[in-house]
């Protein structure tokens, strides 16, 4: 997690899960293909151009801005762009996907239709939950509250989790409970190197020799 990686570099790799290649044909065929792609896309324009609000970029702000919202409702997405996710976001199917602004989404996080990831406004878990790299959230899952989901986890579907759950963990049921560490692999496809792509980044800025 915790990766900040150029605008282009963060579409490629969302583009990568979806069809397995970064280049531009391939960002054109997972837009014009792919409604998560598509909203993807338009979600990560206006977390970018949502600090330049003060220059010209406000005009590119408000065209994606309508973009954003036009999706937003078409497909059922209600995920905010102030929201922190990480490169190599894959929205499988549209429908019902609630993301708390709160909420902390790591690299290559998988989400199925009818996903919430919830803040709770009181009690222990107080907040929303942190989803560190590599994990799969299957179809109608509730994840709520301040918890952490370790990497490479996997939530099965309609499974309800108000708890922490270790790195590589199965949760199923409701309430959840931790079947197996089988984990996420072979769930989790197409990923890219991102380490790689932070270093060139990096270097691109200066901030390696």
């Amino acid at each position: 997690m915790g990766l900040n990686l150029p605008l282009w570099d963060m579409l490629r790799a969302d583009a990568y899960r979806y069809c397995g290649r970064s280049d531009r044909r391939a960002m054109l065929s997972a837009y014009l293909r792919h409604p998560g792609f598509r909203f993807t896309y338009y979600l990560r324009k206006v977390a970018f151009y949502s600090k330049k609000k003060r220059s010209l970029g406000i005009f590119a702000y408000v065209y994606y801005r309508i973009w954003l919202h036009h999706y937003r409702f078409r497909y059922g997405f209600d995920i905010s762009p102030g929201t922190s996710i990480g490169p190599g976001l894959y929205i499988g199917h549209f429908g019902g996907v609630v993301i708390s602004p709160q909420a902390l989404l790591g690299a290559n996080i998988n989400i199925a239709q009818g996903v919430t990831i919830g803040a709770t406004s009181r009690g222990a878990r107080l907040g929303a939950p942190t989803l560190e790299d590599r994990v799969w959230v299957g179809a109608n899952a509730i994840l709520v509250g301040k918890i952490t989901i370790g990497r490479e986890a996997l939530i099965a579907p309609g499974a309800y989790v108000n708890f922490d759950v270790p790195s590589r963990a199965v949760v199923m049921g409701n309430p959840g409970k931790i079947v197996s560490d089988a984990g996420s692999q072979g769930y989790v496809n197409n990923t890219m190197d991102l380490p790689g792509l932070a270093r060139k980044a990096a270097l691109s800025a200066g901030e390696l020799l």
